[in-house]
Formats: C-alpha cells, sequence, structure tokens
C-alpha cells in the first residue's frame, strides 16, 4: 500500500517560486527512520508529515534531507494548504497542530493562509569565531536566537548580492544564519536570505519560522508591527507580518506543485 504525498511552494502565489515543501498526511504515526528517509529521497528543505489526532488537531513533524527539526514556517503553511484545497477540513476552520514547538494553528485569512507562531528574539551577541569571515561584507548586528544566529548588513544590495562562504557556516553550532537589512523598495519594510548548511541546507528559500526572529528585530528598529518581507533567495517570496504580544502571525499563499504515493 502506497503513501501519498504532495509537494507545495509556500509563500507565493505563482507556481516554481516560493519554497518547495513535501507534505505526508498519514493515517497514524510512522517510523521516525523512515520518515528521514524520505525527507532524504524529497531532498527538500522540508517535508511535513502529520496524521489527525482529533477535531481540526494533527501532530506535525519536519525533517530536512538530514535532520529534524523543531521549528519550521514554509512547511506548516504547505500542510495548512494541503488541509484545505483537499477538504480535510473547512476552510472557516482552524489547523491545530502539535509539534516540537507546542501548539501551532493556521488558518484562512484574506485569501491567505495565517499561521500562529512564537517570537524567538535575537539578543546581541560576539559573532563566533569565523562568522564574520564566511559573510564576507560589512555587518551593522550581530544577534543569536533560539534557533539562529541573525546578521544585520548596510543595506538590500549587500543581502541580495551575498555570497558567503557555506562550509565554514555549516560549522556553526546552530541550526542557521539569518541575513538581513532594511528594503530601499516599496512596499518592502526589510529583506532577508537563510543559510542552514549544518541540517543539510545551503541556502532555504522562503523561512517562516526565520521571520519570527526577524519580526521583533525589525519592530524594535521600524517602530511597526506589521510588515512585508521579501527573503531574497533565487526562487524567492513574500511574508506578511503582524506582531501580536509574544507571537508572529506570518501569511503567505501557497500552490499545488505535484501528486504522488511512495511505495512503501
Amino acid at each position: 500500500m502506497g503513501q501519498d504525498i504532495v509537494t507545495v511552494d509556500a509563500f507565493t502565489a505563482k507556481p516554481f517560486a516560493g519554497n518547495p515543501a513535501a507534505v505526508c498526511l498519514m493515517e497514524k504515526a510512522a517510523d521516525e527512520q523512515w520518515m528521514q528517509n524520505v525527507a532524504m529521497e524529497m531532498n527538500l528543505s522540508e517535508t511535513a508529515f502529520l496524521y489527525p489526532i482529533g477535531d481540526s488537531k494533527y501532530h506535525l513533524r519536519w525533517f530536512t534531507p538530514k535532520d529534524e527539526v523543531a521549528l519550521c514556517g514554509h512547511a506548516t503553511l504547505a500542510s495548512a494548504h494541503v488541509l484545505y484545497t483537499d477538504g480535510h477540513l473547512a476552510k472557516d476552520v482552524i489547523a491545530r497542530f502539535e509539534t516540537l514547538s507546542g501548539e501551532l494553528t493556521a488558518q484562512m485569512s484574506k485569501g491567505m493562509i495565517e499561521l500562529n507562531f512564537p517570537e524567538q528574539k535575537a539578543t546581541e551577541c560576539e559573532p563566533p569565531k569565523g562568522l564574520i569571515e564566511a559573510i564576507g561584507a560589512p555587518v551593522r548586528f550581530v544577534g543569536k536566537s533560539k534557533s539562529d544566529y541573525l546578521v544585520e548588513l548596510l543595506d538590500e544590495s549587500s543581502v541580495r548580492n551575498l555570497n558567503p562562504d557555506i562550509a565554514t557556516l555549516k560549522n556553526l553550532q546552530v541550526r542557521g544564519v539569518i541575513v538581513t537589512a532594511q528594503s530601499d523598495n516599496n512596499p518592502y519594510d526589510f529583506v532577508s536570505r537563510f543559510f542552514a548548511p549544518g541540517v543539510g541546507v545551503d541556502e532555504d528559500p522562503v523561512t517562516g519560522s526565520a521571520h519570527c526572529t526577524l519580526a521583533p528585530f525589525w519592530k524594535e528598529r521600524l517602530n511597526k508591527e506589521e510588515f512585508l518581507a521579501y527573503q531574497a533567495s533565487g526562487r524567492g517570496g513574500e511574508v506578511s507580518i503582524k506582531i501580536e504580544n509574544d507571537r508572529v502571525k506570518l501569511s503567505g499563499h501557497a500552490i499545488t506543485m505535484l501528486r504522488g504515493t511512495l511505495q512503501i
């Protein structure tokens, strides 16, 4: 018997952009090594595995080709997209996910899917050995959140043109490195890129969870609580953001790209 699997482009309203994620909606929990093998086979930045545990509630885990991660935005958005578009949930119902980062929710809002995630502030710190050299551009700020280093550069073009030393970044003892700058171009407030070679993703196209760190960072600098952000990877993607207390609401579009069956 096979296992259905769907690939979804998240944080984009057009195909072949945003961040692709694979979604396995299962009937029950699966073997952890099998999930890791599937994620390796799919070779996307994340593959999501979920199964129902109650009315509109699902257990959700995320795997890169190399490791399980504790928080992933685009694969959560992709999972909610599959639940809504394939008729598992009515579009006026809030999807609830039990995860390693606690309960997360998703809901349809103004034609997009809105995720409710925990804030992950970055505290200013001394850069670890090799980070500045690996970035290879003038740095304005270095901080560290629960999961990642956050590096602010001087301007948007520095972020877009960045070509970091991936081998050095891989040796840092964190999930990844977020690089950001204020945007020079309307309608965006800031731009970013995300590098996570330590968990098998040299550059992630659009990273929802990174915006849980970017949102409070730019809130302090721009004195606002709502943003439109752009992740300036080769694929690129938009993230709409609203901060409410210690929660970050991330909204984006998603498109189903592929349906298949894993032969188990």
